[in-house]
């Protein structure tokens, strides 16, 4: 690697840190947000939602590094092109081929960084992202079990517990159910037990009474019973740790044992064979984004006014190329036969840097003769 491959590979890295960096937190604060208030409301802990918020930066890096790695490129090709370096480097006999070299270089980094990211960070944090989403869920269960407090779990339910014994017995339980809306349901009871079953948790009074009291004809219906069963529903009870879903499963693992995968995810070969397709495009978009962003502005030569107008050029390509990506990737999923269609936007974006350079080698092109006088 020559001086000129180093230094430029060096700019490259350096911004796309920067604009890594930003975009991650911008990601990242916007995600986290939502699901701090969904914790918060929930009691969890600090500690609780530093680890959600942890296990959700890889799925926010997947998304960022592509277009950091474009926003990098058009950055410094436009900084070292005011700076008037790369006219003088193009001036030394550097082709514009020769010119792309290091934004290979770092788009090859990219690509690296991105497949360790799709294929393996990425699932492994899904899948621990999920566990602890299960065992944090469970826990509510235990926040409704709190001794001497009045516990609204949801707007139309108040729950009171005066002592809970060391048996795991809950001693003068009240419940409000308002959850109809002309009628509101008083529970009262001397014992009462938390049974789980068949993924459902019943609350077991015994030595109670309810009273219905309904809205429309004011009255007041009390009844007594030696035990009662009340199913508090989806409002504690959270389905049981299942099966992997595709996206949680490493890449590896796929490749090692497909048929496996597929009984346990209920994926059909097509949507396997389709998640792998879009993981390798993921890896493979890093790539053209460097490439791309650094021909868009190379092609055309120098200008005093500025490269602004190829700026803006980049980014259209780079939202052409997403937008080939829907496509792609609608068409694979209608036909396995159609899979290739999954390329289709890094095809497209290879095609684009190799017109581009070709341009910017050749900048006549650009640019009309003079016409001469009859």
């Amino acid at each position: 690697m020559g001086r000129i491959d180093r230094y430029l590979l060096r700019q490259l890295t350096l911004v796309f840190n920067f604009f890594g960096l930003v975009l991650v937190l911008v990601y990242w604060i916007n995600a986290a947000v939502r699901l701090f208030d969904q914790l918060i409301a929930d009691g969890q802990s600090a500690t609780a939602i530093g680890e959600l918020l942890i296990l959700t930066l890889p799925g926010v890096i997947r998304i960022v590094v592509p277009i950091a790695a474009f926003a990098a490129s058009v950055y410094v090709t436009n900084r070292l092109s005011q700076d008037s370096e790369l006219v003088v480097v193009q001036a030394t006999g550097f082709s514009p081929w020769r010119l792309a070299r290091p934004a290979f270089y770092f788009g090859v980094l990219v690509l690296a960084g991105m497949s360790v990211l799709v294929h393996l960070l990425v699932p492994l944090s899904a899948s621990a992202l999920s566990d602890r989403q299960t065992e944090l869920a469970q826990s509510i269960t235990a926040r409704l079990l709190t001794e001497g407090q009045f516990i609204e779990p949801s707007d139309a339910m108040t729950i009171y517990i005066r002592e809970i014994s060391p048996e795991g017995e809950l001693r003068d339980v009240f419940l409000s159910d308002m959850s109809a809306p002309d009628t509101t349901v008083t529970y009262t009871a001397g014992r009462a037990y938390l049974v789980r079953s068949d993924d459902r948790s019943q609350l077991v009074m015994l030595d109670g009474m309810a009273q219905s009291y309904r809205v429309e004809t004011g009255r007041l219906v009390v009844t007594t019973f030696d035990d009662f069963s009340y199913d508090l529903g989806d409002l504690i009870t959270r389905d049981p740790e299942g099966p992997r879903s595709l996206r949680q499963v490493p890449t590896h693992q796929i490749l090692a044992n497909r048929a496996a995968i597929a009984a346990e995810t209920g994926a059909t070969p097509m949507r396997i064979g389709l998640e792998l397709h879009e993981r390798i495009n993921q890896s493979l978009l890093g790539l053209v984004g460097a490439l791309l962003g650094f021909s868009a502005l190379l092609a055309g030569g120098f200008s005093r006014f500025g490269l602004w107008p190829r700026v803006v050029m980049a980014v259209v390509l780079i939202v052409i190329i997403k937008s080939l990506e829907t496509v792609g990737f609608d068409l694979a999923a209608q036909d396995a036969r159609y899979w290739p269609a999954a390329y289709l936007s890094i095809a497209a974006g290879l095609g684009m840097v190799a017109v581009l350079l070709f341009i910017a080698a050749r900048p006549y092109l650009l640019h009309r003769s003079p016409r001469v006088a009859a």
